[in-house]
């Protein structure tokens, strides 16, 4: 799959005159149907004004070949990540409503937990068999007074969760890092539930999270790693250069887009 033409076939192709001349060159073509300009995305010709004009270095950032596969990536794991915040928010609902109402705790608790099930497969996770489920059963069970601090504990988690969704779709660092943070933090619950009862499920839980946390920190440099922040933000000032270049550079036989009329 050719994910640059993929995006431009979603979003629009992104052409930019640079005010290099031999650059400007090599991205702009006179045809007889008028003036085209090579897709920075794509590398196809498009007839048409171009999109920006300016210095090379001002071009446009725009994603292409692996960084589309790394957008894609995040934002699989953004919407993961909205599925198991949307599955605690409805725990939380449960806890709460159980502590406004007349029904004891654990019977509201029962009838929460079935509701929160099809979601909860749709994200590999076992409620039947989960000891923190059932821990946290027990603790409702003998321990209402502690019943507004698990429904804070829950909504707060599932705050987390939302945050990490919001900053990974919109490919924020701070998301990244985020993500990264509140992956880790509950991998040892993860291994905690292992040692209990292990399963395919939760085998397969535990090393895409670990692999999440480790494509995090290694293909975005968090934390310092390949030379941290300054090198990823130096590598991202570069790119737009880097674009214009390549896409000056690509004369493989790419196709003209004329427009239709």
């Amino acid at each position: 799959m050719d994910w640059s033409l993929r995006a431009c076939a979603r979003k629009g192709h992104v052409t930019y005159s640079p005010d290099e001349p031999d650059l400007r060159g090599r991205l702009h073509v006179t045809t007889a149907v008028g003036d085209a300009w090579r897709c920075l995305r794509c590398a196809d010709f498009v007839v048409g004004e171009p999109h920006g004009a300016g210095p090379a270095t001002a071009a446009p950032l725009v994603l292409r070949g692996k960084a589309l596969k790394d957008a894609t990536i995040l934002r699989v794991l953004a919407v993961e990540r909205f599925g198991r915040g949307l599955l605690l928010l409805l725990l939380a609902y449960g806890v709460y409503r159980s502590k406004s109402s007349e029904l004891s705790v654990r019977q509201t608790f029962d009838r929460a937990l079935p509701a929160a099930k099809p979601l909860a497969r749709v994200f590999n996770l076992d409620l039947d068999t989960s000891p923190t489920v059932e821990r946290l059963r027990h603790v409702l069970a003998s321990r209402p007074h502690t019943l507004t601090l698990i429904a804070v504990a829950l909504l707060a988690y599932a705050s987390l969760q939302l945050l990490e969704g919001v900053g990974l779709f919109l490919l924020k660092r701070w998301g990244e890092y985020v993500a990264a943070i509140g992956t880790s933090v509950f991998l040892p619950l993860e291994v905690y539930e292992l040692t209990h009862k292990v399963t395919v499920l939760r085998v397969v839980a535990l090393l895409v999270n670990v692999a999440a946390v480790l494509y995090l920190v290694l293909s975005k440099r968090l934390f310092g790693v390949y030379g941290g922040r300054v090198a990823f933000e130096a590598q991202r000032e570069s790119q737009s250069l880097l674009e214009v270049e390549q896409s000056a550079d690509s004369r493989d036989g790419r196709h003209l887009d004329v427009p239709a009329t």
